[in-house]
């Protein structure tokens, strides 16, 4: 029979039809179905029925991400094969010699230069179906010597990485290649060169805990494990079920450790974009468009009226005001935004990018307000965490590595007030924001756009040029707040609000801030074109200025301009109206 088998001799025939029925159907590890190799292929090696991502070989990387699949591969060093003299089931000699005859690979890391969006980059690949990916001096040594070669030409860096860990016949040997492999990345970081990860199925061990975890940029592809040690030795140490998306792409992008989540279709477009901005492409300004929403012209807010001061409050906070992602939808061309505080979760009340604003390579941040309910509770009305404002943090030191402008557009009521936020250091998170924001070596324009409350909003306005828009405000507490505790009564909120100095004409005279913004006639909810335009332009002015400044002076002279502000003012305080104060 032509398939059968016969006891104690080899059929050919069978070996045979198993080796082409492996080569044209690869069975999914997910869905357990098989998936012709064809469509398998056209599909970026995804699976077509549930969506899983296999591994994929270096080659297949390449070609995905670099430019016209036209790449460079660089020759890695090579090592000696068993220092141990390991031996565990089969010798470790046998085994390296199995996955390289089915790999074609020396070892587990393979590089190569070519170009993303037409700049050079070095790209290099941690091979998962080498030995799992596992590392060991082979894999050690090519990664340093990669990243020696992309200073050398001062290339963007990008690591892809799939791996279960350090390879354990090598023991301590291994494990010293974390240790070398950060060295290595300090070099990057030390010599000002983009240096991005991309986290792929499965990324675990001593590959996380080291070089894979240290990037300017963190991707994980859509569909990735990723973790320390694995779910199962996890669920038997703690003796508990984990969530089912444990150690998923989405679960770390929830956690504030990876900036994105991206399909691997959209791998080669997000980092062109990425690219485009850490590396100063030249942009020609975008044109600014944007759409004022509906809303009841007619309709008077309430309380507006009372006096001048007050009817700026009411217009700050007009739920038809534009907030900070619609700036960034009408503004900013090429927005990438990136998540996370790398230490406990993604806060979406601070929002935080890159991009061109009005042609010039920029980081920006600000708080989010949402407009729907919906948005609004996942922002929390622009009130952040501390998660928020270590993300700020982290976009601040990234806007000093690559001298890119920093922009933030603060509008809050201020830090939020909550358990969460005391148990994990708000107070230190916010101080530390004031702290760097005031450190860091290169321009920094802060612009209030709408509520700048209390510590929440000057954790992100220090900068070297202060902008306000006409009708925002600036303030310790909300006046509400204030006629509360000081009239003990909610009804003078529009006398404090006079008395408290908080309008943007108040802030000029005050020397808190150095330039108003005007806005459309009725306020900036009434016409979100001419206002973006009129603070898109404003702000490129501040950055163009700053720019022709040494960023090694730009922190003595930030200091000095926050140290003059308050000495010798004179506040003019109106009388305070009622018996009882």
């Amino acid at each position: 029979m032509l398939f059968g088998k016969k006891s104690g001799i080899k059929n050919r025939n069978r070996e045979r039809y198993d080796r082409v029925r492996r080569l044209m159907w690869i069975k999914c590890e997910s869905c357990g179905k098989l998936v012709y190799y064809k469509d398998y292929k056209t599909n970026h090696y995804i699976c077509p029925s549930c969506g899983r991502a296999f591994i994929m070989t270096p080659k297949q990387r390449f070609d995905l991400l670099f430019d016209d699949n036209s790449w460079q591969r660089l020759t890695p060093p090579t090592v000696s094969d068993d220092p141990l003299h390991f031996v565990d089931r089969v010798p470790y000699t046998e085994r390296l010699d199995e996955a390289r005859t089915e790999t074609g690979s020396y070892d587990a890391i393979t590089s190569a230069d070519g170009t993303i969006g037409g700049i050079p980059v070095t790209v290099c690949v941690l091979n998962g179906l080498f030995m799992m990916g596992s590392m060991g001096r082979a894999a050690g040594d090519a990664i340093v010597a990669a990243i020696e070669h992309a200073v050398a030409e001062h290339r963007p860096f990008i690591m892809v990485t799939s791996s279960g860990g350090a390879r354990m016949q090598e023991n301590i040997l291994s494990l010293m290649q974390m240790a070398r492999t950060t060295v290595a990345v300090n070099k990057l970081h030390a010599n000002g060169i983009p240096y991005i990860v991309l986290l792929t199925d499965p990324t675990f061990g001593g590959v996380t805990a080291s070089f894979a975890m240290l990037g300017d940029i963190h991707i994980a592809e859509r569909g990735a494990r990723i973790g320390f040690a694995g779910r199962r030795v996890i669920e038997q140490n703690i003796r508990e079920k984990l969530p089912s998306n444990f150690q998923s792409a989405d679960y770390l992008y929830e956690h504030g450790m990876v900036d994105m989540v991206v399909g691997r279709t959209e791998l080669h477009d997000a980092l062109d974009k990425i690219l485009s901005v850490l590396t100063k492409q030249q942009r020609a300004p975008k044109q600014i468009v944007a759409t004022t929403p509906p809303h009841d012209a007619s309709k008077r807010l309430r309380g507006m009226g009372e006096n001048e001061a007050y009817d700026k409050v009411l217009l700050a906070r007009h739920e038809n005001r534009p907030h900070f992602l619609d700036y960034i939808n009408g503004i900013v061309e090429d927005w990438t935004y990136l998540a996370g505080d790398r230490l406990y979760a993604e806060d979406a009340a601070m929002g935080s990018g890159i991009g061109f604003w009005r042609g010039i390579p920029a980081v920006i941040i600000g708080q989010e307000q949402g407009r729907s309910i919906e948005t609004r509770q996942k922002h929390r009305f622009g009130m952040a965490n501390p998660d928020g404002y270590r993300k700020a943090q982290r976009m601040m030191k990234l806007a000093e590595k690559f001298n890119l402008p920093l922009i933030s557009l603060f509008d809050t009521a201020g830090a939020f007030a909550g358990r969460e936020g005391e148990e994990r250091g708000q107070s230190q998170a916010v101080a530390s924001s004031i702290a760097t924001g005031l450190s860091i070596k290169t321009p920094y324009i802060a612009v209030n756009v709408g509520q700048g409350g209390s510590g929440g909003a000057i954790a992100i306005g220090t900068g070297d040029r202060v902008l306000m828009l006409e009708n925002a405000i600036y303030s310790v507490i909300a006046p509400e707040s204030c006629a509360s505790i000081l009239w003990r009564d909610n009804k003078f909120k529009a006398t404090a609000a006079a008395a408290m100095k908080l309008t943007a004409r108040d802030m000029a005279n005050l020397n808190v801030i150095d330039e108003i913004i005007p806005e459309p006639a009725g306020g900036a909810h009434t016409d979100w074109q001419t206002t973006m335009e009129l603070l898109g332009n404003a702000v490129a002015k501040q950055i163009t200025e700053l720019q022709e400044i040494p960023a090694s002076e730009l922190p003595a002279r930030r200091a000095d301009k926050f140290l003059a502000m308050t000495r010798d003012v004179e506040i003019y305080q109106p009388e305070h109206v009622g018996e009882e104060h």
